[in-house]
């Protein structure tokens, strides 16, 4: 018998309320889609999917209008929201670091609010720069003496402070160069595995999706289309998802007939 999911979207919902008394925008409109524990799920979709409003949903940074989603069985709803998120590990795609306290501090924040002594957090930060593969010397930076990827690594490493369980990762790539996104992507592959996460992605990339996720699921005007692995949403008959598919392959052949061959080089 297959054990329950640790995360599962039951029927959920949520509007928002439109611009000058527009009708309501059906944001997430119901979803269900479980996940389970150690899996590394991406959801896909444009922009105004719901892909971000449904993550968003599962550590209360806003609630549901309807349905229900539990991690690890309970409600969330019945969970104190402050809490819950302490237990969730989150990544934004700007990185959202606080600007004016040093790396460390900001590694530090969430060990710091749940009480832990100094010398355990001192200790979890050295580890955790060491873990993202930044030196220790970054301790006492700002977050404004580092490039892109070394904020994001920074993120990472926040995000995974308290020992959570679950990670949730908003486009957490998008704004870094291809070199540093396909860097950080395989690096934070490494740690999903290595630690037994459970991560869930937002991606607008398909190319990403397929490479570095278990499960990809496809969100369209607040609907779930397809949810499986890349061979299995390739048989859903979704247009839009045959379309998605399609995008890495058409890149590949294009690429294929711009760049030297090997023997050309």
């Amino acid at each position: 018998m297959p054990s329950a999911p640790l995360i599962a979207y039951d029927h959920v919902a949520k509007s928002f309320s439109g611009r000058r008394g527009t009708a309501r925008v059906r944001a997430v409109d119901d979803v269900s889609l479980p996940v389970a524990e150690g899996e590394f799920l991406t959801i896909v979709g444009g922009s105004g999917s719901g892909k971000t409003t449904l993550l968003r949903l599962a550590n209360r940074l806003i609630d549901a209008d309807g349905g229900t989603i539990t991690i690890a069985g309970q409600d969330v709803r019945a969970a104190e929201p402050v809490q819950l998120r302490r237990g969730i590990g989150y990544v934004f795609q700007s990185g959202g670091l606080f600007p004016h306290i040093s790396v460390a501090d900001n590694i530090g924040v969430t060990p710091r609010l749940l009480g832990w002594p100094a010398r355990d957090i001192a200790a979890r930060v050295d580890e955790l720069l060491d873990l993202v593969r930044l030196d220790r010397a970054y301790r006492d930076r700002l977050p404004q003496e580092l490039s892109g990827g070394e904020r994001q690594r920074v993120s990472v490493a926040r995000a995974l402070a308290a020992r959570p369980r679950i990670v949730l990762l908003d486009e957490p790539f998008g704004a870094l160069d291809p070199l540093t996104r396909d860097a950080l992507g395989d690096d934070y592959l490494a740690l999903h595995k290595k630690l037994g996460l459970t991560t869930v992605m937002i991606t607008h990339d398909m190319t990403e999706a397929i490479l570095l996720a278990d499960r990809i699921a496809v969100m369209r005007t607040g609907k779930l289309l397809a949810q499986g692995t890349a061979t299995e949403l390739g048989r859903s008959g979704e247009a839009y998802v045959t379309e998605l598919l399609s995008t890495p392959r058409r890149q590949a052949v294009r690429l294929n007939a711009l760049l030297p061959r090997d023997d050309a080089a």
